[in-house]
């Protein structure tokens, strides 16, 4: 084996510390690690750098070790474009994990599609992306909203509100929500959309007051999340007025809570740290002693975990890096991980992974009490016709019917 130096360096603003050699295999990872996204991107990045730490520490991938390069987008839209096109043109990196939003992931999936570079999204998101490089790792819309809707109906009541951010995270999403809402008998008696820049919710508050619903849906997103909640519990509605999300804990908002404000919210997700396995059980060991003692991991670390690892699956499956050999690895439907959050796999047509989504409610110390699982949960995406097996030209970005 070629006895390479690691390399992870961060890029920020303008491109900085670039060697002029690399090693033969080189991974790129872009992520919000500052900027008000970096609740996400810090844990996304360091889960990417913890995987190919441990891949390397274990002898690397095909004999050689990986070399991770990671850029900071500084949680600005428009640097997700410029260090895609330097990754793909200085780089040459064999595979790319990265992107929050998903105006994010949209931003520079044509870029790797054009290089033929495999890609890979684990943040959860509204579902529906779709084409030959690009694989999701993180829950679709199928995956979390379809068992909430269907668990919260039947133990709260069918009358819910939907309150919502204004890009196409927050109005798909609530597209899908009316969807499943339409499945299980239920009924969407009001909705709001805000801006990101909103931190009054008095207007929205006062619509769900006079909209009566027997639930919330609260889907805002990082600290937005925390300031409805905050707000919500203020006003002495939580006890009356149940809230369920579908991204609650994507980013640990629970620890910015007050315990009152977060005691009682349900949410849906594919991990919670508290889960019971020999698998979380050794991540979180691991996780310890490279960051430290007593943190609370996202599920958005342990989805990009497992992309880094369902990736060099694939790599070895294919026996090379190659991309072509890699998609059919991919593509195969034997690329399996035994994660922190259970079995996941990625199913051949949509490029989405199959694992289970956890209900579980917040108690008043920043941790979740699972109440519910729904084993090895499809990517099923209704009035969908992602079938990259059938159609590998396919280039798209479903959405449920308005």
């Amino acid at each position: 084996m070629k006895n390479y130096i690691i390399k992870s360096m961060f890029v920020c603003g303008a491109v900085f510390g670039a060697s002029s050699t690399f090693a033969d295999v080189n991974v790129g990872a872009i992520y919000d690690v500052t900027g008000s996204f970096s609740i996400f991107g810090v844990m996304q990045s360091n889960a990417v750098k913890l995987a190919i730490d441990d891949i390397n520490a274990k002898g690397g991938l095909l004999g050689e070790k990986l070399n991770l390069i990671t850029y900071d987008t500084q949680s600005e839209l428009s640097k997700y474009t410029q260090y895609a096109n330097t990754t793909v043109l200085r780089d040459r990196p064999a595979v790319v994990f990265g992107g929050m939003t998903s105006s994010s992931r949209e931003a520079i999936r044509p870029i790797f599609r054009k290089a033929n570079i495999p890609y890979f999204y684990s943040t959860l998101y509204e579902g529906g992306a779709c084409d030959k490089q690009t694989f999701v790792t993180a829950p679709s819309a199928s995956q979390q909203i379809k068992p909430l809707v269907e668990w919260a109906i039947k133990k709260y009541g069918p009358k819910m509100f939907i309150m919502a951010p204004d890009y196409n995270y927050g109005t798909i999403s609530a597209l899908w929500y009316h969807e499943y809402a339409k499945q299980f008998n239920g009924e969407v008696v009001g909705e709001d959309f805000l801006a990101l820049t909103v931190t009054d919710y008095t207007p929205t508050i006062q619509k769900i007051q006079r909209a009566k619903p027997d639930f919330v849906v609260a889907i805002p997103v990082g600290p937005n999340q925390v300031g409805f909640l905050e707000q919500f519990t203020s006003a002495g509605l939580k006890d009356s007025i149940p809230v369920v999300s579908s991204n609650y804990s994507t980013a640990n908002e629970q620890v910015l809570l007050t315990p009152n404000a977060g005691k009682g919210i349900v949410s849906s997700h594919v991990y919670f740290s508290s889960l019971d396995n020999p698998e979380n059980k050794a991540f979180l060991k691991k996780w310890a002693e490279v960051y430290g003692k007593g943190q609370t991991i996202s599920p958005e670390a342990v989805t990009a975990w497992n992309a880094v690892h369902l990736w060099a699956n694939s790599v070895e499956k294919a026996g090379t890096f190659k991309s072509k050999s890699v998609y059919t690895a991919l593509e195969s439907g034997e690329i399996n991980f035994k994660g922190p959050n259970g079995d996941v796999s990625m199913e051949p047509g949509s490029h989405h992974v199959k694992q289970n989504t956890y209900i579980a409610m917040g108690d008043d110390n920043y941790g979740f009490e699972v109440l519910e699982t729904f084993k090895a949960v499809a990517p099923s995406y209704e009035n969908q016709k992602c079938d990259l097996i059938a159609n590998p030209k396919l280039v798209k970005h479903f959405t449920p019917k308005a």
